[in-house]
């Protein structure tokens, strides 16, 4: 029995970061998003990462392929597309981290909360959609609790750090610029230290945040519009800022490089990006983002590759939970308008037989009685797996 839910998406696996950052919907943009999907489907989530934006629709109104390019735009040659169990199978995975670029991450389980959160300040989820992203967020921590999957250092944080170590070798002395207080800023500066970065500046466009992060660290705050000053003090940046627009742009790094003898390093983690791309064009700026980690990534990969088969069998556990309770939902589903058939076809026919001669609570007293002594065999046959479905055609005649 297939549950009617669909995924369409676009990952790191299908799309470039110029495609996946032109469908990264979050804040406002997000909570319009779903309010349009509330027309479109009887319920719908939306996941967006730096990695992937997914959209699950349950009972789309129409071929949810076509939804997601009205709503996203024309990236669809990018786009898979699951239904089923094949699209709850791949958002267990997901939360899991078994599909991350950064195989094992913790973050994607925070962001597949998030989503869920979102659709319910909405109103789009229902309960299909949240017995599944509820399932998918047990599977995710079942797999970081009963496998050494999310272990050490696994996150998109921990591959830009491992990235620069790979440029610098000895990151003891080096001169860290990191553009954003969230999260993400705040695990890259805990591996910066781990590793023996000590002179770090954090700029923030919120400085109060920048000064909040930066003193955890022994680190330096500023506010955004000192990013001149501090382009031109580092040899690495690091960006993960919220923001949705370029924060460096190509001019302001060519005046920065015309002053300075040492070439310019930049990671941008962020998505939108941070870093003008024009920025990779410029004679002593060396600039990567998000698709250059995959050497990275795979190495962690291969370092996890024995915990994925028990990582695989939660999910496929948790699978076949999901599928007992939705065989349930279906049951009750059924049950409760087979009794609401049965209770108008009999009151109907009493109606009909004794006009006027009962009173209303009477005949609601007696067709009751009469639906109780009537409906336990049609109610086991509402519950069989097999013969379930001739009922729901009965009904629906």
């Amino acid at each position: 029995m297939e549950p009617p839910l669909e995924l369409v998406g676009i990952s790191h696996k299908t799309a470039p970061i110029g495609v996946r950052e032109c469908v990264a919907v979050s804040g406002a943009r997000l909570a319009a998003l779903l309010e349009e999907l509330a027309d479109e489907a009887d319920e719908a989530v939306v996941v967006s990462t730096c990695n992937r934006t997914e959209v699950y629709l349950v009972r789309p109104r129409r071929p949810a392929l076509e939804i997601y390019r009205d709503h996203l735009g024309h990236y669809t040659d990018y786009a898979y597309r699951h239904r089923g169990l094949a699209a709850l199978r791949h958002l267990f995975r997901v939360a899991a981290g078994l599909d991350s670029l950064v195989v094992g991450e913790a973050q994607i389980l925070g962001q597949v909360k998030s989503g869920l959160f979102a659709a319910r300040q909405a109103g789009t989820t229902g309960p299909i959609s949240e017995q599944a992203f509820q399932t998918a967020i047990a599977a995710g921590k079942r797999a970081r609790a009963e496998t050494a999957i999310g272990r050490g250092a696994t996150s998109v944080a921990y591959a830009a750090v491992d990235l620069a170590r790979a440029v610098f070798g000895d990151l003891a002395g080096l001169r860290a610029l990191v553009l954003g207080a969230g999260e993400m800023a705040e695990r890259v500066l805990e591996h910066l230290a781990h590793y023996g970065a000590r002179e770090v500046w954090v700029l923030n466009r919120t400085p109060e945040n920048a000064e909040k992060l930066a003193g955890r660290y022994g680190g330096r705050a500023c506010g955004m519009e000192h990013v001149a000053e501090a382009l031109a003090w580092a040899d690495i940046v690091i960006a993960s800022a919220a923001a949705p627009h370029y924060v460096v742009r190509q001019s302001r790094v060519r005046e920065v490089l015309e002053r300075r003898t040492q070439p310019l390093f930049l990671i941008d983690i962020a998505l939108p990006r941070n870093v003008e791309p024009a920025v990779a064009r410029l004679p002593g700026a060396y600039l990567y983002n998000l698709d250059d980690l995959e050497t990275v990534a795979e190495k962690n990969r291969a370092a996890r590759a024995g915990e994925l088969p028990r990582v695989e069998r939660i999910v496929a556990d948790e699978l076949a939970g999901w599928m007992e309770w939705y065989a349930g939902h279906v049951a009750a589903d059924r049950i409760q308008r087979l009794k609401a058939w049965i209770e108008d076809g009999l009151r109907r026919e009493l109606e009909a037989a004794l006009g006027g001669a009962a009173r209303e609570e009477e005949l609601e007293r007696l067709v009751r009685r009469l639906v109780g002594k009537t409906a336990h065999p049609l109610i086991r046959m509402a519950k069989d797996p097999k013969l379930g479905p001739r009922l729901e055609r009965m009904l629906e005649g």
